[in-house]
């Protein structure tokens, strides 16, 4: 039972780490990623501000990282995104490997100690020698006992279990909010910034006077 009880332990603790870290970050990231989009159709420095102000977030982060660029092509601007955001995906996984062991070895834990519970309680049981009531009652007794291991790793697993589940849900659901914004991004950045720029030599030397970018 100590095993499976280091086990429980270990799960709730990872439960109520990963809790705080997904409420943390589902209450703030609309609005962190709300502001940035805003700020970066006026002005890609005021947006990257934004965006270093949530550096605890792994949404900012992840804008942060071509805004932070000096004029990059749309390849290196959207190579900065996709790196960054392959690093905070594997971050957002944190945990994940140690309820999938603790799934996996838990009801095998429970089951080794009905199986050393059965042996001690055999060895104890004089069937040769004619036993008596009391020890019929106490190996009875000693096989209930030795099925509370199974049990317990059983409730422990599956506890795990559902608590990983809720983890690879929240992590698919991240991996959609992530593409959604970045190629957000990335069309604010070619649409307001990139081709106006590349354009305006080509106007100029036409004649054509070349403002600042048309505001959707």
């Amino acid at each position: 039972m100590v095993p499976i009880v280091g086990c429980s332990v270990l799960t709730i603790a990872t439960a109520l780490e990963r809790a705080l870290f997904w409420t943390k970050l589902l209450r703030r990231e609309d609005q962190v990623v709300s502001e940035v989009l805003d700020a970066s159709r006026r002005d890609l420095t005021e947006a990257a501000a934004i965006a270093a102000q949530a550096q605890d977030l792994p949404i900012g982060r992840f804008l942060l990282a071509p805004l932070r660029l000096k004029q990059p092509s749309p390849d290196t601007f959207r190579l900065a995104m996709e790196t960054t955001g392959d690093r905070e995906f594997v971050k957002m996984r944190k945990g994940d490997k140690l309820l999938e062991t603790i799934v996996a070895v838990a009801p095998l834990l429970g089951l080794l100690g009905t199986v050393t519970g059965l042996i001690a309680t055999f060895g104890n049981l004089n069937i040769g020698g004619g036993g008596t009531g009391d020890q019929a009652t106490a190996a009875a007794a000693g096989i209930g006992e030795a099925l509370i291991t199974p049990a317990a790793g059983m409730i422990v697993a599956i506890m795990a279990l559902l608590i990983f589940r809720v983890l690879v849900s929240l992590q698919a659901q991240q991996i959609d909010y992530f593409s959604d914004a970045g190629n957000e991004l990335e069309l604010i950045y070619r649409q307001y910034w990139y081709e106006p720029a590349t354009l305006a030599p080509d106007s100029t030397r036409h004649g054509d006077f070349v403002g600042t970018p048309e505001r959707m």
